[in-house]
């Protein structure tokens, strides 16, 4: 029960924190405190509910994504590239039609795997074999990949209006979506590839030997070493697993509605970072992912009803970041009072352990 008080404690805190902080902010610019919490904490009607529930699916692939790099001890800040490269790839290869119906889906669902994890092999690379920092080299590959994807599109897409896009998905291989909510839009049916990534990822890093060796990787590649694990191998193993699921991230949006992906002002960008943000709230766990991507979508989906009250969408990002902060810093101090009392317990044990052999 303790232990369980100690992982809910620091997210509910991270929360009020926010609140008050983002409220503190307003109110200097001369907004409305109590305004902004009852709308940010009011029920959301049926179609901005599914549209949480299909935002959340993309935000917690992206947050998988990254966990597997902070699993592995890598920052893997390209998740954005890699999710435009994968997506930029599986939008040709499904809009062309060259595997007709169901099968088009799988097909194009490996290709923006093994375009992301490509990808994202190249940071891995780079830091084996020449000791480049993964940040540095995902963050210019997120560049590249940007303006990459922009040129592909407008040179071998079509023009829609002032925009250029990828051939549109074939009705084949659009899947029909789930309606939970009579009026309201049906939740994407690739919902269920979030849920099975997720899945993916607590199997595999609890219950497989490589998720051991990731693991152990991450925390002491000295010891890693001394296991006879292949620190260099298991790095560009996980930038291009990573990658892999980097790759799906826009899928449920691309089979559930939108069936085309165009120029780089036409693709909802950013999800590569938020990803980062939730898989440090959810600290790397599987549960703690999903929770944190339901409400970064929540507040995502709220900041349309804070405009019609006069507040700025922005103000949603500043909540948003002091969760992040403030969840990081309430871990940190949780974490080091249960080692303060650890270390209490142990000498407590240690003081009223009998002596044997004193002589009086």
């Amino acid at each position: 029960m303790k232990r369980l008080f100690y992982a809910v404690l620091p997210p509910v805190v991270a929360v009020l924190v926010a609140l008050v902080a983002t409220s503190a902010v307003i109110v200097v610019s001369g907004g409305s405190a109590t305004s902004f919490i009852s709308t940010i904490l009011s029920v959301p009607d049926d179609r901005v509910l599914v549209n949480i529930i299909n935002q959340s699916s993309m935000i917690s692939i992206s947050a998988f994504a990254a966990a597997i790099g902070f699993r592995m001890g890598l920052f893997n800040i390209g998740v954005e590239g890699q999710y435009i490269a994968g997506t930029t790839a599986a939008a040709f290869f499904g809009g062309s039609g060259i595997v007709s119906g169901p099968l088009n889906i799988l097909a194009t669902l490996v290709v923006a795997m093994l375009a992301g994890a490509l990808y994202a092999s190249i940071a891995g690379i780079l830091k084996v074999t020449r000791g480049v920092s993964e940040v540095i080299s995902a963050i210019m590959l997120n560049y590249i990949a940007l303006t990459m994807a922009g040129y592909l599109v407008q040179r071998y897409g079509e023009k829609s209006g002032y925009t250029y896009i990828t051939p549109r998905l074939p009705e084949s291989s659009q899947p029909l979506g789930f309606s939970v909510v009579s009026g309201a839009p049906d939740v994407w049916a690739l919902f269920v590839v979030a849920v099975a990534v997720g899945v993916g990822y607590w199997f595999l890093l609890s219950r497989t030997r490589f998720g051991f060796d990731l693991r152990t990787t991450g925390e002491s590649p000295t010891a890693a070493l001394a296991s006879g694990i292949g620190v260099g191998r298991m790095v560009i193993i996980s930038m291009a697993l990573s990658g892999a699921v980097a790759g799906l991230v826009w899928m449920p949006a691309y089979f559930g509605s939108v069936h085309t992906f165009g120029t780089p002002e036409n693709f909802q960008a950013g999800l590569g970072f938020t990803g980062l943000a939730v898989a440090l709230l959810g600290r790397n766990r599987a549960i703690g992912i999903a929770v944190g991507s339901l409400l970064f979508a929540f507040l995502a989906g709220q900041s349309n009803e804070l405009q019609r009250d006069g507040i700025a969408k922005q103000v949603v990002d500043i909540t948003q970041g002091v969760v992040v902060l403030a969840v990081v810093v309430a871990y940190e101090v949780v974490r080091r009072r249960q080692a303060r009392a650890e270390q209490e317990a142990v000498a407590a044990r240690l003081d009223d352990r009998p002596t044997e052999g004193v002589v009086s």
